[in-house]
């Protein structure tokens, strides 16, 4: 939970306790929320967003969320992170698959990847 009461925060919490213990730590003006030490959510300008992947993201396109975007030297830049569909806000049950989504990205951003095979050159 955060240090400085935030009731967003705290119903962010909420929504996504039924993944397990959620952490909040202050980041970038915002928040970053996290369960077992992965990363699945923020919250930035009084919004929450969840985390996605190219595997996940046509579901949350497809609900009608939208993309977290930031501008950064002039330039609009955009994060794997979507808002929850508004329904969603309401209960850790409506939530429930959404976070599972996020969850899923976050799992697959934590394993290792595969390396490419080493290219050898040949001597001929």
């Amino acid at each position: 939970m955060p240090t400085a009461p935030d009731p967003l925060v705290e119903h962010a919490c909420e929504l996504l306790s039924p993944l397990g213990h959620v952490v909040a730590r202050r980041m970038f003006g915002g928040w970053g929320l996290s369960v077992d030490g992965m990363n699945l959510g923020l919250i930035a300008w009084n919004t929450l967003y969840l985390k996605a992947n190219a595997e996940t993201e046509p579901q949350w396109l497809m609900a009608g969320c939208r993309p977290f975007i930031y501008e950064a030297k002039g330039k609009a830049m955009r994060l794997n992170y979507f808002t929850a569909p508004e329904e969603a806000m309401e209960s850790p049950a409506l939530m429930q698959p959404w976070a599972r989504l996020a969850l899923q990205a976050a799992v697959a951003a934590r394993a290792p990847r595969k390396k490419a095979p080493k290219k050898t050159s040949r001597r001929v």
